[in-house]
Protein backbone atom coordinates (compact mmCIF):
# COMPACT_ATOMS: atom_id res chain seq x y z
CA UNK A 1 0.00 0.00 0.00
CA UNK A 2 1.76 3.56 -1.05
CA UNK A 3 1.36 6.52 0.79
CA UNK A 4 -1.45 8.03 -0.77
CA UNK A 5 -3.57 4.79 -0.12
CA UNK A 6 -2.71 4.70 3.43
CA UNK A 7 -3.31 8.49 3.67
CA UNK A 8 -7.10 7.70 1.94
CA UNK A 9 -7.78 4.21 4.57
CA UNK A 10 -6.70 6.52 7.41
CA UNK A 11 -9.14 9.26 6.80
CA UNK A 12 -11.42 7.23 5.57
CA UNK A 13 -11.47 5.06 8.55
CA UNK A 14 -10.70 7.52 11.47
CA UNK A 15 -12.32 11.14 10.52
CA UNK A 16 -15.88 10.21 10.89
CA UNK A 17 -14.37 9.16 14.97
CA UNK A 18 -13.64 13.25 15.54
CA UNK A 19 -16.88 13.33 17.92
CA UNK A 20 -16.68 10.40 19.62
CA UNK A 21 -12.92 11.12 19.96
CA UNK A 22 -13.57 14.82 21.09
CA UNK A 23 -16.34 13.43 23.38
CA UNK A 24 -14.16 10.79 25.55
CA UNK A 25 -11.08 13.99 25.25
CA UNK A 26 -13.29 16.91 26.77
CA UNK A 27 -14.91 14.13 29.55
CA UNK A 28 -11.70 12.98 30.63
CA UNK A 29 -9.67 16.82 30.59
CA UNK A 30 -12.60 18.60 31.90
CA UNK A 31 -12.14 21.68 29.22
CA UNK A 32 -12.00 22.41 25.40
CA UNK A 33 -9.00 23.95 25.05
CA UNK A 34 -6.84 20.76 26.35
CA UNK A 35 -9.58 18.00 24.96
CA UNK A 36 -9.45 19.77 21.39
CA UNK A 37 -4.85 19.48 21.95
CA UNK A 38 -5.59 15.88 22.80
CA UNK A 39 -7.74 14.77 20.00
CA UNK A 40 -5.04 16.32 17.47
CA UNK A 41 -2.02 14.79 19.39
CA UNK A 42 -3.85 11.40 19.07
CA UNK A 43 -4.75 11.96 15.70
CA UNK A 44 -1.02 12.87 14.93
CA UNK A 45 -0.15 9.73 16.95
CA UNK A 46 -3.01 7.28 15.16
CA UNK A 47 -1.42 8.44 11.88
CA UNK A 48 1.86 8.04 12.86
CA UNK A 49 1.11 4.42 13.89
CA UNK A 50 -1.68 3.47 11.51
CA UNK A 51 0.37 0.78 9.81
CA UNK A 52 0.34 -1.09 12.73
CA UNK A 53 -3.30 -0.66 13.12
CA UNK A 54 -4.52 -4.47 11.36
CA UNK A 55 -7.53 -5.29 8.64
CA UNK A 56 -10.77 -6.55 10.89
CA UNK A 57 -9.67 -4.96 14.17
CA UNK A 58 -12.00 -2.68 16.06
CA UNK A 59 -11.01 0.79 14.66
CA UNK A 60 -13.38 3.11 17.04
CA UNK A 61 -11.84 1.07 20.04
CA UNK A 62 -8.17 1.34 18.87
CA UNK A 63 -8.38 4.89 18.17
CA UNK A 64 -10.01 5.80 21.34
CA UNK A 65 -7.51 3.42 23.20
CA UNK A 66 -4.78 6.01 21.51
CA UNK A 67 -7.28 9.30 22.54
CA UNK A 68 -7.31 7.40 26.41
CA UNK A 69 -4.02 7.35 26.47
CA UNK A 70 -2.82 10.73 25.02
CA UNK A 71 -4.98 12.14 27.56
CA UNK A 72 -3.85 9.93 30.54
CA UNK A 73 -0.54 11.60 29.22
CA UNK A 74 -1.50 14.89 29.31
CA UNK A 75 -2.94 14.76 32.27
CA UNK A 76 0.11 12.82 34.41
CA UNK A 77 2.16 15.81 32.91
CA UNK A 78 0.45 18.53 34.18
CA UNK A 79 0.07 16.68 37.72
CA UNK A 80 -4.01 16.49 37.49
CA UNK A 81 -4.86 13.14 37.11
CA UNK A 82 -7.32 12.37 39.91
CA UNK A 83 -5.96 9.88 42.72
CA UNK A 84 -6.96 6.19 41.37
CA UNK A 85 -9.65 4.52 43.09
CA UNK A 86 -8.28 1.13 44.58
CA UNK A 87 -10.69 -2.10 43.50
CA UNK A 88 -10.67 -4.80 46.04
CA UNK A 89 -10.08 -8.41 44.61
CA UNK A 90 -13.96 -9.19 44.81
CA UNK A 91 -14.74 -6.37 42.44
CA UNK A 92 -13.81 -7.94 39.47
CA UNK A 93 -16.53 -10.18 40.02
CA UNK A 94 -19.23 -7.52 40.50
CA UNK A 95 -21.88 -7.29 37.27
CA UNK A 96 -24.29 -4.60 36.74
CA UNK A 97 -27.30 -4.20 34.40
CA UNK A 98 -28.75 -1.80 35.94
CA UNK A 99 -29.87 1.85 33.75
CA UNK A 100 -27.57 4.55 34.35
CA UNK A 101 -28.79 5.92 37.47
CA UNK A 102 -31.95 3.61 38.21
CA UNK A 103 -35.22 4.96 35.90
CA UNK A 104 -37.01 6.93 38.32
CA UNK A 105 -34.63 9.08 39.77
CA UNK A 106 -33.25 9.45 35.81
CA UNK A 107 -36.59 10.99 34.70
CA UNK A 108 -36.62 13.89 37.37
CA UNK A 109 -32.61 14.46 37.19
CA UNK A 110 -32.04 17.34 34.92
CA UNK A 111 -29.48 16.76 31.70
CA UNK A 112 -27.08 19.45 33.44
CA UNK A 113 -27.20 17.89 36.76
CA UNK A 114 -26.05 14.20 35.26
CA UNK A 115 -23.45 16.52 33.38
CA UNK A 116 -22.22 18.15 36.89
CA UNK A 117 -22.68 14.18 38.64
CA UNK A 118 -20.58 12.33 35.65
CA UNK A 119 -17.93 15.66 35.38
CA UNK A 120 -17.52 14.94 39.64
CA UNK A 121 -16.94 11.38 39.26
CA UNK A 122 -13.37 10.19 39.28
CA UNK A 123 -11.27 9.96 36.27
CA UNK A 124 -11.62 6.02 36.42
CA UNK A 125 -15.49 5.82 36.66
CA UNK A 126 -16.06 8.98 34.47
CA UNK A 127 -13.69 7.05 31.74
CA UNK A 128 -16.27 4.34 31.99
CA UNK A 129 -19.33 5.89 32.31
CA UNK A 130 -18.64 8.14 29.16
CA UNK A 131 -17.79 5.09 27.29
CA UNK A 132 -20.35 3.02 28.49
CA UNK A 133 -23.71 5.29 28.65
CA UNK A 134 -22.49 8.05 26.26
CA UNK A 135 -20.07 6.44 23.37
CA UNK A 136 -22.67 3.25 23.44
CA UNK A 137 -19.59 0.91 23.84
CA UNK A 138 -19.96 -2.67 24.54
CA UNK A 139 -17.85 -4.07 27.89
CA UNK A 140 -15.24 -5.95 25.77
CA UNK A 141 -14.48 -2.51 23.69
CA UNK A 142 -14.02 -0.39 27.08
CA UNK A 143 -11.79 -3.35 28.23
CA UNK A 144 -9.86 -2.84 24.69
CA UNK A 145 -10.19 1.15 25.22
CA UNK A 146 -9.09 1.11 29.21
CA UNK A 147 -6.52 -1.88 28.87
CA UNK A 148 -8.26 -3.30 31.63
CA UNK A 149 -9.90 -6.96 32.17
CA UNK A 150 -13.67 -6.56 31.30
CA UNK A 151 -14.55 -7.57 35.37
CA UNK A 152 -12.58 -4.34 36.14
CA UNK A 153 -15.06 -2.14 33.46
CA UNK A 154 -17.67 -4.17 35.41
CA UNK A 155 -17.18 -2.89 38.81
CA UNK A 156 -16.06 0.04 37.56
CA UNK A 157 -19.45 0.89 36.01
CA UNK A 158 -21.31 -0.41 38.69
CA UNK A 159 -19.26 1.60 41.21
CA UNK A 160 -19.60 4.96 38.85
CA UNK A 161 -23.66 4.35 38.58
CA UNK A 162 -23.75 3.83 42.59
CA UNK A 163 -21.76 7.26 42.94
CA UNK A 164 -24.10 9.10 40.18
CA UNK A 165 -27.07 7.88 42.13
CA UNK A 166 -26.19 8.68 45.24
CA UNK A 167 -25.35 12.18 44.01
CA UNK A 168 -28.11 12.87 42.33
CA UNK A 169 -30.25 11.38 44.67
CA UNK A 170 -28.43 14.00 47.69
CA UNK A 171 -28.98 16.90 44.97
CA UNK A 172 -33.11 15.73 44.78
CA UNK A 173 -32.93 15.88 48.75
CA UNK A 174 -31.36 19.78 48.58
CA UNK A 175 -33.81 20.92 46.27
CA UNK A 176 -36.44 20.14 48.08
CA UNK A 177 -35.06 21.56 50.85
Amino acid sequence: MNDEQNRARFEDLLLPLMKDAYNLARWLMRNQEDAEDMVQESYLRAFRFFSSFHEGKNCRAWFLRIVRNTCYNGLSARNLKQKQVPLDSEANEIADTSPLPSASLSKKATAEAVREAIAALPIDFREVVVLRELEGLSYKEISEVSGVPIGTVMSRLARARHQLYLMLADRKVHDQL
